[in-house]
């Protein structure tokens, strides 16, 4: 699980596998360069590993879990000599990798992910949109790291049955563009740290024409309180024991209440969010709760129907399955990242975001041509593709030239 072979199986040239076109259209190489200035990491003389060289390395990484640091670079590489000539870029050894990567640092592909990963839905994505509203939801997850003393003081480890789990984890929390899959105004966390105070950071990347989803976890009144100030509208599950009262039945069958941020404000009638509250069932499904109960911003309910709603809110699933395509089918099922310090631990896990950004975009371009709804098609299968082409690397030329064959 913590190792990995040393490269893909016999016959299958790794030059043939890795897409530079694909990672060079998400992050264009102008973008890489304006943000090395930026943060002050852009190669000071020619190096055998240039810092924009190591940027789409860490990305390219991402998409080879299975194979080792040389072999990714040799199969980078070799998409890239033409630009500065046969011998002019060398394959470094394994320490040589680790040391470009430590002078590139993290914050480089923070700046990245934060500049370039946005919702990328237009009005002719399918699946993107509940009426005027674009939808998004809201979750977390985390991933295991090396286990190493830096990364067990820095992540923490989870407990388990007997005692604490084999690898230290970093936790990470995201929206999701419901109709892409895209996962964008993303943070990284402590173990410890928890979602919900992670989440207070992610809320600031909701926009105004947004339907925020999330499970009932997240909502408390600081919460909903920061994810409304962005604008957005909100449609979150809260817990059975919430106390709601039915301030006034609507039409349809919701009603509005107030929520306040303790018994004090309660009391005085102070500080209170007005809310939106539908209350439903799920008929003939096994194991279903006796009653969900969802709270929205959306006061008027001929804007939103209570039946709407309710069908809605279980398009939160959107999230889940675009963080199972980051962990399992980009990474790899029970793979651990593979660096031993913190901070390349978050540098690769920019990294990872950036290749599924870049792989969702694809995907949407390819549904939209077809005019097919994202839904429908393979992210494995697309993942597959990207690893398997090495179209022209356009973005990285000074010219013309192409890429030979």
């Amino acid at each position: 699980m913590a190792g990995v072979p040393a490269g893909l199986p016999a016959g299958v040239r790794l030059s043939d596998h890795v897409s530079l076109g694909v990672i060079a259209g998400a992050v264009p190489l102008a973008r890489v360069r304006e943000i090395l200035t930026e943060t002050g990491r852009a190669s000071e003389r020619e190096r055998d590993l240039p810092a924009s060289v190591m940027v789409y390395y860490v990305i390219a990484m991402t998409l080879y879990m299975g194979s080792s640091t040389r072999e990714v670079l040799r199969c980078l590489l070799e998409g890239l000599r033409w630009l500065w000539g046969a011998e002019a870029v060398r394959v470094a050894g394994k320490s040589g990798i680790s040391q470009a990567r430590s002078r590139l640092g993290e914050a480089p592909l923070q700046r990245l992910y934060e500049a370039l990963v946005q919702p990328i839905a237009t009005p002719a994505t399918k699946g993107a949109r509940y009426r005027g509203w674009r939808l998004t939801s809201l979750d977390g997850t985390c991933l295991d790291v090396a286990d190493t003393e830096e990364n067990r003081a820095e992540f923490g480890l989870p407990g388990a049955s007997r005692g604490e789990s084999a690898f230290p984890q970093l936790r990470l929390v995201a929206l999701v563009e419901n109709g892409t899959h895209v996962l964008f105004g993303a943070r990284l966390g402590r173990y410890a740290e928890g979602e919900t105070t992670l989440a207070q950071a992610v809320l600031g990347a909701l926009r105004p024409g947004m339907l925020c989803l999330a499970d009932r976890q997240f909502f408390g009144h600081a919460l909903w309180s920061r994810a409304a100030s962005t604008g957005a509208d909100l449609l979150w599950r809260v817990k059975s024991n919430l106390r709601l009262p039915r301030e006034q039945v609507l039409p349809d069958g919701s009603y509005l209440s107030t929520v306040y941020p303790d018994q004090a404000d309660r009391r005085h009638r102070s500080n209170g969010l007005r809310l939106r509250v539908v209350e439903y069932r799920l008929e003939d499904i096994p194991d279903a709760e006796p009653l969900y109960r969802v709270v929205t911003s959306i006061l008027d309910p001929q804007r939103a129907p209570a039946a709407e709603l309710a069908a809605l809110y279980h398009e939160r699933w959107e999230i889940e399955v675009a963080l199972a395509e980051l962990k399992t089918q980009l990474r790899g099922a029970r793979v651990v990242l593979r660096s031993k310090t913190p901070a390349l631990v978050r540098q690769e896990v920019w990294g990872l975001l950036l290749a599924h950004f870049a792989v969702r975009g694809l995907m949407h371009e390819a549904a939209l041509q077809a005019d097919e709804d994202l839904d429908r098609l393979s992210f494995s299968h697309a993942v597959q593709v990207i690893r398997r082409k090495i179209p022209h690397f356009a973005a990285l030329p000074p010219s013309a030239q192409a890429c030979p064959a």
